[in-house]
């Protein structure tokens, strides 16, 4: 009886993020303890998109004045891409990278994850509802605005990847494609797609115009933030994990599709901001979001493609900054159980 009792037990340092041969049943002894600690921030992070009044919103919508043409605009195009964009996320996690993740303690946290996408979804269909926007336009916008048809277009493929029931890893090729994957969802998808999207509505909140749909955003970004951080963490311990994937023809590959996704991105500002409002334009959301595109490219260990870059809007950090009692426009109390120890990448 001991010994059978041995040899089910986890050795922990077998535990591996991909191709492990340990039980993923088996949650404790913990060997990738960061994954828990943020699936423990996330839990005490917790919101719903209806504990925020929009009566004031409302009020700003209709009326005919308050709002440019340039405004509305911006803000009908920034909700085409977010009402789907995090059910494609949801999709890329619960249909394809769960399944492919041996960790128990990381698989923990994508179901987390994984439900706070679905949050996100609820946030943006109570905003269009709550406004009375045209959800048909809205919610198909993914498939009729070509600036917001591409950015889709270019996810799809690496979502189609994972999804499919005749794909495992094991194989380099197979690990590449996976880790690939990753990439693109944690660094691109919610590292650089998201990213220049909540900065256009957090710039409409300092301005106190759309208040609790700023107040949303700012509770998405900040989940989407602890989201990208994770799949950083998760795509560098693979790396260390697995060395003989990172290649010098892998990190091309990958420098090459940032730019690709730069350049989609590019057309999605000049799209959404085709004149100056908010005392920005299109040209500097493109220096933002090449700013940002080095900050993902540090952080896996690739160098910087663009030089003399800046960040053009500093004041993001002050804006998702949790740690204060009451958010920029003071709309409700966002004091969290753990915003003491959340870090910002």
């Amino acid at each position: 009886m001991k010994k059978f009792q041995s040899i089910r037990r986890i050795d922990v340092t077998k535990k591996r993020i991909i191709n492990g041969k340990t039980d993923v049943n088996q949650l404790i002894p913990f060997k990738y303890k960061w994954a828990w600690q943020k699936y423990l921030q996330s839990c005490s992070n917790h919101w719903m998109p209806n504990e925020i009044n929009m009566q004031k919103d409302i009020e700003q919508w209709k009326n005919p004045t308050f709002l440019s043409k340039d405004e509305r605009h911006l803000i009908k195009r920034n909700l085409g891409f977010f009402v789907t964009a995090d059910s494609l996320a949801a999709n890329n996690i619960v249909l394809g990278t769960y399944r492919h993740i041996t960790a128990p303690e990381c698989r923990q946290y994508l179901l987390r994850q994984a439900f706070e996408e679905s949050v996100h979804t609820h946030a943006y269909q109570y905003i269009v509802e709550s406004l009375g926007l045209d959800e048909l336009e809205i919610f198909n916008s993914y498939h009729e605005i070509k600036s917001i048809k591409e950015k889709d277009e270019f996810l799809i493929p690496f979502i189609d990847t994972l999804t499919n029931p005749k794909f495992n890893t094991g194989t380099i090729k197979n690990d590449k494609n996976l880790l690939k994957s990753l990439i693109i969802f944690a660094c691109i998808m919610e590292g650089l797609f998201f990213y220049i999207g909540f900065a256009q509505i957090l710039a409409l909140g300092r301005q106190n115009k759309m208040p609790a749909t700023s107040e949303q955003y700012q509770y998405i970004l900040r989940d989407e933030s602890m989201h990208c951080n994770f799949g950083i963490d998760l795509i560098n311990t693979i790396k260390i994990e697995n060395p003989h994937l990172w290649t010098k023809k892998f990190k091309k590959e990958i420098k090459l599709l940032f730019l690709k996704a730069v350049k989609l991105e590019d057309k999605y500002a000049d799209d959404t901001m085709p004149r100056g409002i908010l005392g920005i334009n299109s040209e500097t959301f493109k220096n933002y979001l090449r700013y940002i595109a080095n900050r993902r490219l540090k952080q896996i260990g690739i160098e910087k493609m663009f030089n003399q870059i800046i960040n053009p809007f500093p004041w993001i950090s002050e804006t998702i900054d949790l740690k204060k009692s009451k958010n920029f426009f003071e709309t409700r109390n966002i004091e969290y159980q753990t915003s003491n120890i959340l870090k910002w990448d």
